[in-house]
């Protein structure tokens, strides 16, 4: 295959190459470059020291077929004291099968296997539709460095949309997964409820849950991770996520103390954590998982969370039976829109985002 060289020294070139024209990071890498680009390298702040790096062993993946028994109590309170504390844990017998996780990880390969213009046509600007885009970092016009990682992200609306308008090679499997996950994601989300004292009716737990996405993250191989973040600090702004990583790990979380924790790859595992309007619903009990992603050299690492949040329309705050309890709130109502918008609109930069909930 003929490789166009690309001018990395012009960091405008460079910019519109990799964001503007959808090559990604992908398409550097393919490019045959050998070394990371400026824009690319972070500051020494935002490394990722890999040395002596902990690895957070303690959370044993929590059983989720338990909460049907005899069971039901412990497995509640583990779940509790995980979203209490770190905000992240690991489940298995979640429902979802390991056959599908493996597509999972495959159709995410294939999709940004494709060539350049395959994919460019989800970009942002030009997308045929409303519900896929496609992108590298978060948002690169603003970050200081700009993250080592192209995604695809697909919203949902309903099932005929999705198999209309997501992407083809990835459409069924991603559709799937989400569908397969939602029991257990709202299974989680009232025995969390529940633990602070509400019960959710069932059309306002679906309008805190009523934005749906599925992202496919692709981490392309860096020659100096040491450089650079796959995706920098930051917690997801929605109720739950959950994710699927691959074998090749690099999920970190932020610990009580500062210090930061890998997640480790667990076969058969899903990743669930804490979003921003959790955490402000609990009125702060539940804490939002600040977290990141290190890049790697010894191959291109996947990553397909599901987001759910609340309809854009929803109002959120903490809820009436936590503040009268905690005798405070420690949020404001708003429109869920409003909190949305904030969030997108500057680069990650830990929990910032949630200062814009905070009551004065």
């Amino acid at each position: 295959m003929e490789t166009m060289a690309v001018n990395y020294e012009d960091q405008t070139i460079l910019f519109n190459f990799v964001v503007k024209q959808g090559n990604g990071v992908k398409g550097l890498i393919d490019s045959g470059m050998s070394c990371v680009p400026q824009p690319f390298v972070q500051p020494p702040s935002e490394r990722i020291a890999t040395l002596n790096a902990h690895t957070y062993e303690a959370a044993q993946p929590i059983d989720l077929s338990q909460l049907d028994g005899p069971h039901h109590k412990e497995v509640a309170k583990q779940i509790v004291v995980a979203a209490e504390t770190l905000g992240f844990f690991q489940v298995v017998n979640h429902g979802v099968s390991v056959e599908l996780l493996e597509l999972l990880k495959t159709s995410a390969h294939e999709f940004f296997a494709q060539p350049p213009e395959k994919k460019a046509i989800y970009l942002k600007e030009v997308s045929p539709s409303k519900l896929v885009k496609y992108g590298t970092s978060f948002v690169p016009e603003k970050e200081k460095a700009i993250e080592w990682k192209d995604y695809v992200s697909m919203l949902y609306t309903n099932d005929h949309e999705a198999l209309q308008h997501w992407p083809q090679p990835c459409r069924e499997v991603a559709l799937d997964f989400l569908k397969s996950s939602m029991e257990m994601v709202k299974r989680v989300v009232e025995v969390l409820m529940e633990d602070v004292g509400v019960r959710l009716e069932e059309e306002r737990l679906n309008s805190l849950m009523g934005t749906k996405m599925v992202n496919m993250n692709y981490y392309p191989t860096c020659p100096s991770p040491e450089l650079t973040i796959g995706v920098g600090r930051h917690s997801d702004m929605g109720m739950l996520t959950v994710l699927l990583q691959d074998g090749i790990g690099g999920l970190y979380v932020r610990l009580e103390n500062g210090d930061w924790a890998e997640i480790p790859p667990l076969s058969g595992a899903l990743v669930i954590n804490v979003g921003d309007t959790l955490q402000i619903l609990s009125n702060g009990k539940y804490k939002s998982a600040e977290h990141r992603v290190r890049t790697t050299n010894i191959g291109s690492r996947v990553s397909v969370p599901i987001f759910t949040a609340p309809n854009p329309s929803e109002k959120i705050g903490p809820s009436p039976e936590v503040v009268k309890r905690d005798g405070v709130a420690r949020y404001k109502e708003l429109l869920f829109q409003d909190y949305m918008n904030n969030f997108f609109s500057q680069p990650h930069d830990g929990k910032k985002s949630l200062d814009f909930a905070r009551a004065n």
